[in-house]
């Protein structure tokens, strides 16, 4: 029997998927967060369309215009996530039943526009008449020659009106429900129960009203959403600076191509076959029947309701043991490097940083690599600030980070008005690493500070994603992110790295030398084993690499979130692969890799994920961490994740998303194992 050497990518993807849909599917998990977990699940379908379902279409356009043939034929491939998708979105709906038959029990009723009391009708009436009615649109189909340009990932009614007098004809309209200006949820002002009613029930329940000055006695209202390619076109004006043709690129992603239409199945055939072919839509753009309500994302907002119970304990971030209330942070870190851990410790230690970098005398200047950033940026106030004070800073601003560029345009011109000196790194390498420098005049001399992070320098994602910061005084390492800053001013500067491993120069030649040294080790009877923690682990010749460390006896053990394409447990191929994947509460979005070395362990974080892209597109960079204790908490994450029996799934040939399961009594949550490892750390 043949064995597949490689899961693909896209399938790997939709299987993580289908791990955060069995958090929603979850009945240990608490209401409110299983209904959350189902937009998460629909958010992240939404990006999948969007970016890899979009690309797969480009190949198959690519080979019938061309003729050139991909291995991984992107047509088969398509047909298979489709019917992957319509799998998942039956599970989802019953999910969704399950969890509002289950809110019921908790006197919590989601309810629609035909099951309103007489009160209650007058209150959806008058919020429709004062709130809703002013801000729709309604489109009449038939008035219009070109189909209007639907929104991507909106959510619409398509609308049937009929009368029951025959002289008037059958007319279609399309409405925008406006769920970004009022919210998609309405909640009745009732005490003894929980009555939420959904936007789009609310604006069936106005339609009468809506078309009142119309001939028509009966509506009808079906939800569909499209979903559009959203790969930036970029042209290639040389009188436009980078930051005006990212932004213009941005406002015409809305243009894209259609990759998806989620339709309300109960929509009679004649209306969606009325929609298709003026849409000019074809079978390849993904018709994915669905139920009555679409834009699930809106559901990551879920409304507390009050009821605690419902909900995950609140995890408070604690602070870091070594940062004392009114002592200097360079202080602490002068005294030894600092591992913070993200959510579980305080994102606010790294802003205090900067922020007594921006008002302190000696500090001469600062540098950052941003990727993305929140809305009210604490770290971009601190940033201004710093200029503001006379600092020279730097910061690299990616403008191609998917989804947030318009965020990223409008701090770019913030930070350029402010006096901050804004690159943007380098074409067609995009600039992932998490870095910091802060350089200070101590005694005559210049020091660098430096900070090498797993993740995003962002406040809000830092309250949810679990990643890990490194800041050090270690002069070698900060004359080596010194390089790196300068290599992105000017890439055509060739550099040598003793302690970092940096994309997109030197991250394979590095990665395979410390796999190779494992497999050397184990062959003369030493310590052989590699620790990895990452995001996804799909690059074919680190898959094949750690084939051949499996081969040599070299034990692998692996903490992969998202997309795994290496095929764990195969006997002569992978029987010493183990790897599990953790959905839980917080994303999993730390990357560590720690080597045996013949019994001196090696430690790295980094920002790369182990895909082509990162250790060969991107500018990336992982650093070492040296300090002993610091490596220990490392090492401590890990092995308490591989021995999670509660939130982790083992990752095998068949895909199956099996929880791991201990025979003992012993329950071991890592997320929760974590926090209070680090409640305690001194």
């Amino acid at each position: 029997m043949k064995i597949n050497t490689q899961t693909n990518r896209e399938l790997s993807w939709l299987s993580f998927n289908e791990r955060v849909l069995q958090e929603a599917a979850d009945s240990n998990v608490p209401l409110v967060e299983r209904m959350r977990f189902l937009g998460i699940f629909s958010n992240n379908l939404d990006e999948f369309f969007k970016v890899r379902v979009a690309t797969i279409k480009r190949m198959i356009d690519i080979e019938e215009t061309t003729g050139k043939y991909y291995k991984e034929r992107p047509k088969e491939i398509l047909n298979q996530i489709q019917q992957f998708v319509i799998q998942l979105q039956q599970q989802f709906e019953e999910i969704y039943k399950e969890v509002k038959f289950e809110l019921e029990k908790e006197k919590i009723s989601i309810i629609n526009e035909t099951q309103l009391t007489r009160k209650k009708a007058e209150f959806v009436q008058k919020y429709f008449d004062e709130k809703v009615l002013p801000v729709l649109t309604p489109i009449m189909l038939h008035n219009v020659k070109k189909f209007p340009q639907l929104k991507d990932r909106s959510n619409y009614l398509a609308v049937i009106m009929t009368s029951e007098d025959p002289e008037v004809e059958k007319e279609y309209a399309v409405i925008e429900i406006p769920s970004e200006r009022l919210g998609r949820f309405l909640l009745f002002p009732i005490r003894t129960r929980k009555y939420i009613i959904l936007l789009d029930d609310v604006i069936r329940y106005g339609l009468k009203s809506l078309f009142s000055q119309l001939h028509y006695d009966h509506y009808e209202a079906f939800t569909i959403k499209l979903t559009r390619d959203a790969e930036l076109d970029i042209d290639n004006d040389l009188s436009k600076s980078f930051l005006d043709k990212i932004d213009e690129s941005v406002s015409g992603r809305r243009k894209g191509q259609p990759v998806r239409l989620v339709y309300d199945q109960t929509m009679p055939r004649e209306l969606l076959d009325y929609i298709i072919q003026r849409m000019d839509l074809e079978k390849d753009d993904n018709m994915i029947p669905g139920g009555r309500y679409h834009n699930f994302k809106d559901f990551m907002n879920f409304p507390n309701l009050g009821k605690p119970h419902l909900q995950y304990n609140e995890t408070n971030a604690i602070n870091h043991p070594h940062f004392i209330l009114h002592k200097s942070v360079f202080d602490v870190i002068s005294e030894s490097d600092v591992l913070l851990h993200f959510p579980y410790q305080n994102f606010n230690h790294y802003i205090n940083w900067l922020r007594e970098a921006s008002m302190d005398p000696n500090v001469v200047s600062i540098k950052t690599t941003l990727y993305r950033v929140a809305k009210d940026s604490a770290v971009m106030s601190a940033l201004i600030n710093a200029a503001l004070n006379g600092k020279h800073v730097t910061v690299n601003m990616e403008l191609q980070a998917r989804f947030d560029e318009k965020l990223n345009i409008y701090w770019s011109r913030q930070l350029e008005e402010s006096g901050v000196r804004v690159t943007f790194g380098i074409p067609g390498l995009k600039v992932h690493s998490k870095i910091t420098l802060i350089t200070r005049r101590e005694q005559g001399n210049m020091v660098n500070y430096s900070a090498v992070g797993t993740g995003n320098f962002h406040e809000g994602t830092a309250k949810v994603y679990s990643d890990i910061l490194l800041i050090t005084k270690d002069p070698e390492i900060g004359e080596e992110i010194w390089k790196v800053f300068d290599f992105i001013d000017n890439p055509y500067k060739n550099y040598k790295y003793e302690h970092l491993i940096v994309s997109p120069n030197f991250q394979r030649k590095k990665l395979n030398a410390l796999i190779k040294n494992e497999i050397d080790n184990a062959q003369k009877g030493k310590k052989a084993y590699i620790l990895l923690k990452v995001n996804s682990l799909v690059d074919k010749e680190m898959i094949k690499k750690l084939y051949q460390a499996n081969n040599a006896g070299v034990k692998i053990q692996a903490v992969v979130r998202g997309i795994c394409a290496i095929v764990p447990g195969v006997k002569g191929m992978s029987e010493n692969i183990e790897i599990v994947s953790i959905v839980d509460m917080f994303l999993e979005h730390a990357r560590i890799f720690v080597f045996a070395n013949g019994g001196d362990e090696l430690y790295y974080l980094s920002s790369a994920d182990w895909m082509p892209r990162n250790i060969d597109n991107r500018i990336e960079v992982s650093a070492p961490v040296y300090d002993k204790d610091l490596q220990k908490e490392l090492k401590h994450i890990i092995k308490v994740q591989l021995a999670d029996n509660v939130k982790a799934r083992i990752i095998d040939e068949k895909n199956l998303n099996l929880y791991k399961r201990n025979k003992g009594n012993s329950q071991i949550r890592s997320q929760i194992e974590l926090y209070e490892y680090f409640k305690n750390l001194k």
